[in-house]
């Protein structure tokens, strides 16, 4: 390699598992998508476990993949060793989502979204609580730099690992600005929302179907609000301990107004979040939030939780609500209804913050000061 020029390894399988991305898999993505589009200086090589899906990152001659199977525990074994014996060797190694390889010849840097299943173990399945807690601490003992995706995770990870503050950075995700966009055809967003059922007016949420997403509160909250004309759109694939919503809605006798549509896709999301009255997230923890700002950014008015990193994501351009409180959610859905027109300005605003492009430079930037 030239002088000063980096050849950086990324896992990047959490992009490649699925075409439906959501959450880290759409997180890593855009990182991925930044760092190929900032940077053609340095070389990267990203390590996948699985063939490639076709909208991944076209190959080119600073950016190439390296396809190693099998996938079972692979960053547990397959990774690192190929890490040892293989060639070319990445000057430095970043791990995007939570886990690190086991052993790892070169410096490592690991990107943490959230500690939320230290804080809400029983709202885990005993394997996936075991497998965080553990592969996520040495990850984060054996890393040389961490990246927290926002100030609450950093203050997380100083109280639960004792970790130094310079040992972390923060670097907030981006989103979509091409797709996530104010003003979209009228016509387009009514054409969407039949292929999901769903009638105007309604208040959305958008998140998978797990218990930190406080859904069941969330639909006690909307049973109460004075306009009944009004539907709940529950958008998001099924989780985890996931029962107890739809018990919830039928014990409310909600059935005929809240609208449950499993996954959307990518190419429908901006027009069913766009044609929303409110959209909410009224979770019991958040490592950042990524719907927020795409529900901002399509100039629809937010509610969010006043706890870890909601706040500091929405930074006053959302409605913040105590998520313990059913009253106080409902009361906050009328309050982004009536003032709509202000909320959107704001959101609009705080939303010309998150880039990708900028995530990109900034963990280039972590990357050469620690080489």
């Amino acid at each position: 390699m030239t002088k000063g020029k980096m050849l950086v390894g990324v896992d990047g399988n959490e992009a490649n598992l699925v075409h439906n991305r959501v959450g880290s898999n759409e997180a890593v993505f855009g990182l991925l998508n930044g760092l190929y589009s900032v940077d053609q200086e340095n070389e990267y090589l990203i390590y996948l476990a699985s063939p490639l899906l076709t909208d991944m990152p076209y190959p080119r001659d600073s950016w190439n993949y390296r396809i190693i199977p099998p996938t079972k525990f692979w960053t547990q074994w397959r990774l690192p060793l190929d890490l040892y014996l293989g060639n070319p060797k990445p000057d430095i190694f970043l791990s995007p989502s939570h886990y690190a390889p086991r052993f790892s010849p070169i410096p490592t840097v690991v990107v943490v979204a959230d500690l939320g299943y230290l804080k809400f173990p029983q709202y885990y399945t005993k394997k996936d609580y075991w497998q965080l807690k553990n592969w996520t601490e040495y990850s984060i003992r054996k890393a040389a730099h961490i990246i927290a995706v926002s100030e609450t995770t950093k203050k997380d990870l100083i109280e639960y690992y004792m970790l130094q503050p310079e040992k972390i950075s923060i670097v907030y995700h981006g989103y979509k600005k091409k797709i996530f966009k104010k003003d979209l055809n009228k016509t387009d967003i009514v054409s969407r929302l039949k292929n999901y059922k769903i009638d105007s007016p309604y208040i959305l949420f958008l998140g998978s179907l797990r218990p930190t997403k406080n859904i069941e509160r969330l639909i006690a909250a909307f049973d109460i609000l004075r306009n009944k004309k009004l539907k709940l759109v529950i958008a998001g694939k099924k989780g985890w301990f996931y029962e107890s919503v739809f018990t919830k809605v039928a014990e409310l006798k909600l059935e005929n107004r809240v609208v449950f549509t499993d996954f959307v896709s990518e190419e429908d999301l901006p027009y069913i979040i766009s044609g929303a009255e409110v959209f909410t997230l009224p979770s019991l923890y958040e490592g950042f939030g990524i719907p927020v700002i795409e529900a901002m950014a399509c100039g629809v008015p937010t509610l969010v939780s006043n706890v870890w990193s909601l706040p500091e994501i929405s930074d006053n351009s959302a409605v913040i609500v105590d998520p313990y409180s059913i009253a106080e959610i409902s009361a906050g859905i009328e309050e982004c209804m009536k003032d709509r027109k202000k909320l959107v300005e704001k959101g609009l605003k705080r939303v010309k913050f998150f880039d990708w492009n900028k995530s990109a430079r900034n963990v280039i930037s972590i990357l050469r000061d620690l080489l």
